[in-house]
Formats: C-alpha cells, sequence, structure tokens
C-alpha cells in the first residue's frame, strides 16, 4: 500500500483538477522538480491511487439528458445472485454508477437516457429480464445541483 503524504495530496488535486496538466507545470504546482514529481506520479499510478484520466462530459450536450436513479431488490443476496447481478450491470453502458448498498433495497442505479422512452426500454429489455431482480424503484433527478470527481483530500 502507497503511504500518501502532503506531496503526493497535492499531486493528486493538481490532477484531478487538471488531468492534462505537463509534468513541468505539476512540478511547479508541489514544489518539487519535474523528474522527481513524474517518479511520484507513476508511483500513484502503479499502486492504484491514480486509477486512470478521463474527460468529464456533459450528459446534455451529447444527448442524454436524463438520469433515473433506480433502487434494485434481488430476491435473494446469496453471493452468486449478487454476482450474477454485478456482471450484468456492468455490460449495460447506461449504468454510469452502480452501488451496492445496505437497507432495504439491494443496489442503486443511476443510468443516463436520451429521454423517457428510452429509459423505459432500457427497463424492460435489460433490468426487468435479469433473473433474481424483485423489485425495481426508479426516481428521476430535475436537475443535477454538484457533481464531482475530485475527492476530498483532508
Amino acid at each position: 500500500m502507497h503511504l500518501i503524504d502532503e506531496i503526493d495530496r497535492k499531486i493528486i488535486g493538481a490532477v484531478q483538477d487538471d488531468g492534462r496538466i505537463t509534468t513541468q507545470e505539476l512540478a511547479e504546482r508541489v514544489g518539487l522538480s519535474p523528474s522527481p514529481c513524474a517518479r511520484r506520479v507513476r508511483l500513484l499510478e502503479q499502486s492504484g491511487v491514480i486509477k486512470k484520466y478521463a474527460a468529464i462530459i456533459d450528459q446534455t450536450k451529447v444527448g442524454l439528458p436524463i438520469s433515473a436513479f433506480a433502487s434494485v431488490k434481488l430476491e435473494r443476496q446469496r453471493e452468486g445472485d449478487l454476482d450474477r447481478f454485478a456482471k450484468a450491470v456492468e455490460r449495460w453502458p447506461e449504468v454510469v454508477d452502480c452501488y451496492l448498498m445496505t437497507g432495504q433495497r439491494d443496489y442503486l442505479l443511476r443510468i443516463v437516457a436520451r429521454d423517457l422512452e428510452s429509459y423505459e426500454r432500457f427497463l424492460k429489455d435489460k433490468l426487468t429480464r435479469l433473473d433474481g431482480v424483485a423489485s425495481i424503484e426508479t426516481s428521476f433527478a430535475l436537475g443535477q445541483v454538484k457533481r464531482s470527481e475530485a475527492l476530498p483530500l483532508l
């Protein structure tokens, strides 16, 4: 396991803010020379602290304005049933987030869609056809107040 020090926190904060930052800019920002800074970034990547770099896309501007949150209850919570559900969800590009939950429901999914008809098609063609699903409750987001991929490094 990689122990994160204050310089690592600064590096992580900077790349969370701008994944395309150059090594030179990053080094200046965190107070290192480029070579040790690059080494630290590589260690953070190799240890899995930095999992990957990605662009954050505005879902509305690419024609996916609907965010639906589906709470799913399975018939049974056995390991095989949970694994089967998780494997199915991983194959569905409409599902952008999926969490195994405590409480009344087993999973919470965020599904993006072009329109209500697209969500209905996803529901009928995929989610309700999956063996072991006991019930599904859907809520639709009216608007997005906050979304962040940046973790609060305290």
